[in-house]
């Protein structure tokens, strides 16, 4: 005991202010990486990675275990490889949000957000009474060119009536995505990536159906906002930066719509770390962060 103290007294006695910063550095970079991978999948990977080297450390400081310690610390390196092909999904959508990043951000047709939030809440609402199925997704700062382009260009004014015109069962533009930029419906019955979520593991979440899958799909691989309804049962769901949030109503969906579409003209550098490490921002609107881990919920086959 007293050796530990003694220890314990050393590594104090050598602190220094370089030594508080590099500290503080390394646990800023831990603690943005594990709020990358909050509320998704990654975070079990991560859990398990870091118990295995924590073990891994234990075990190869055993002096009687020469053979097994060797084993443990040949196979560590393979681990370290092996990192960026588990994690690529994770990587690349940190990388992307880096890239998308700037503390000077321009805002974007913000005299027509409250339309543009009225039109898709009325339409969701009318479509959820009616159990009619609807992927419907707004673009933000990433330009969506490329899924435009596997769907049907029109170029139409937004409203209600023609989210619903279009999402009408017998229509052949029902089944895929609307993709709305600004004001304008870019393209209807756009194909846009599934998300791996529940795909791989056996929860609720691999019943997801594919509007669903869809929605957190195109969230995960750019900044828009896609509203999910869903045929079987009329529940509204928004989907956003990866996660999902389920059973919405008219009014809670509009001020979420607001508050994810919004974006300040000006940012200082304490909101933009605090966007980046995903922590809850002071501005009095309904904030992101409320999302959901998209396996809370209700999963249906067909969504």
């Amino acid at each position: 005991m007293s050796g530990l103290s003694g220890n314990f007294l050393f590594l104090v006695q050598r602190l220094d202010w370089f030594s508080l910063i590099d500290i503080g550095l390394v646990t800023l970079l831990f603690f943005a990486i594990l709020s990358q991978f909050r509320g998704t999948q990654a975070a079990v990977v991560l859990r398990g990675i870091a118990i295995l080297i924590v073990i891994v450390a234990v075990l190869s400081g055993m002096t009687r275990l020469p053979a097994f310690s060797w084993l443990l610390r040949t196979a560590l390196p393979a681990l370290l490889i092996a990192l960026p092909v588990v994690f690529a999904p994770e990587i690349r959508r940190t990388l992307e949000r880096v890239g998308r990043a700037g503390w000077l951000r321009r805002q974007r047709a913000a005299g027509g957000l409250p339309t543009r939030v009225r039109a898709v809440v009325t339409a969701a609402q009318r479509l959820a009474e009616r159990r009619h199925g609807a992927l419907i997704v707004l673009e933000r700062d990433a330009r969506l060119e490329d899924f435009v382009e596997t769907g049907v260009r029109l170029q139409a004014d937004l409203s209600a009536e023609l989210l619903l015109q279009i999402f009408y069962p017998s229509t052949p533009l029902h089944d895929g995505a609307v993709i709305i930029r600004d004001d304008v419906v870019m393209a209807a019955g756009c194909v846009v990536p599934l998300s791996s979520v529940g795909s791989l593991s056996p929860s609720p979440e691999r019943t997801m159906g594919l509007r669903h899958r869809a929605a957190l799909g195109i969230s995960e691989v750019s900044d828009s906002v896609a509203i999910v309804v869903s045929e079987e049962t009329g529940i509204i769901s928004i989907a956003h930066n990866g996660r999902m949030i389920r059973r919405l109503d008219a009014a809670r969906l509009s001020n979420l719509l607001s508050a994810f579409i919004r974006t300040p003209n000006v940012r200082s550098p304490v909101e933009w770390l605090r966007d980046r490490l995903g922590l809850p921002s002071r501005s009095p609107a309904p904030a992101p962060d409320a999302a959901l881990p998209p396996n809370e919920g209700e999963g249906h086959g067909v969504g």
